[in-house]
């Protein structure tokens, strides 16, 4: 544990230097905590303590003298450090893309349920009934966020995008950038079936779409086709499952805001677990 906090610090603190334009100079020097502090604690609670960011930040202030700050105060300052979160995290999903030379990935969505069906009129979370949606691979309704990923073959997720669990996954597919190196070969489920948005996809990015097609497709695969997108599709079950182990029973937030930021979170901390940090 004590390896991983140091080399995740180190990592994000390097990262972000790399990162700052030119010109730009450092947070001033009064704040009580910098970027790459906040950025760890928040990536050590998900990783080692199921999310629970007091639990962390008490780690850090006892065990590598991290100055204190309130409760609250943190709370903020991880908040209004999201976009720099997500900006890291592609970053890293570039690399990762460039050091995948086998090209291939697979694009598939899981449910990440705010409460239990029988409490969705008590929910306060989130209201209504844009986030009522239904897993198709486990036939089962759930009340919450649906996240879409993009892996490579051997499971270790690249792009991912948040949202709401009643949209489709056309509709959620649309929120990926989808850069993917030239001449990649992208395997989807029979869920993102359209025509035109594989036909744009291919001409546009010199990649390709391989969906599974269902049994009234106007457009069938042979069989050796069939055979690759199942095989691939195995690596980010197996993926999904590994991820999903990190997540306690019920991820505690205050607001929808905090909740999606916790999963990117624990998305953050499994890949850079996955990559050796």
């Amino acid at each position: 544990m004590r390896e991983q906090t140091v080399a995740m610090y180190c990592f994000l603190d390097d990262l972000i230097r790399f990162t700052r334009p030119v010109g730009i100079q450092p947070p001033a020097s009064g704040r009580r905590l910098t970027d790459a502090q906040v950025l760890t604690t928040g990536l050590v609670a998900a990783r080692f303590f199921g999310g629970n960011l007091v639990v962390a930040k008490h780690y850090m202030e006892q065990h590598w003298g991290q100055n204190q700050l309130d409760k609250s105060g943190f709370t903020r300052r991880l908040h209004a450090l999201t976009d720099t979160l997500l900006a890291l995290f592609a970053l890293v999903g570039e690399v990762l893309k460039h050091l995948h030379t086998e090209a291939r990935y697979v694009l598939d969505s899981f449910p990440v349920a705010v409460c239990h069906n029988t409490r969705i009129p008590r929910c306060k979370l989130l209201t209504g009934k844009a986030y009522h949606g239904r897993c198709a691979s486990k036939r089962s309704w759930f009340y919450g966020l649906k996240v879409q990923v993009v892996a490579t073959s051997d499971g270790l997720p690249v792009e991912f995008y948040i949202h709401a669990g009643a949209e489709s996954e056309q509709t959620g597919r649309r929120g990926l950038a989808l850069d993917l190196p030239a001449g990649s070969v992208l395997y989807t489920d029979a869920g993102y079936t359209d025509y035109g948005a594989e036909d744009l996809f291919n001409e546009a990015s010199g990649s390709q779409q391989q969906t599974a097609r269902r049994q009234n497709s106007k457009r069938p695969h042979h069989p050796a086709q069939r055979f690759l997108i199942q095989y691939f599709r195995k690596g980010i079950e197996t993926c999904f499952s590994q991820l999903t182990t990190r997540f306690p029973k019920q991820i505690h937030a205050v607001t929808a805001a905090g909740f999606a930021l916790k999963i990117v979170l624990f998305i953050f901390a499994h890949v850079l677990d996955q990559v050796g940090l």
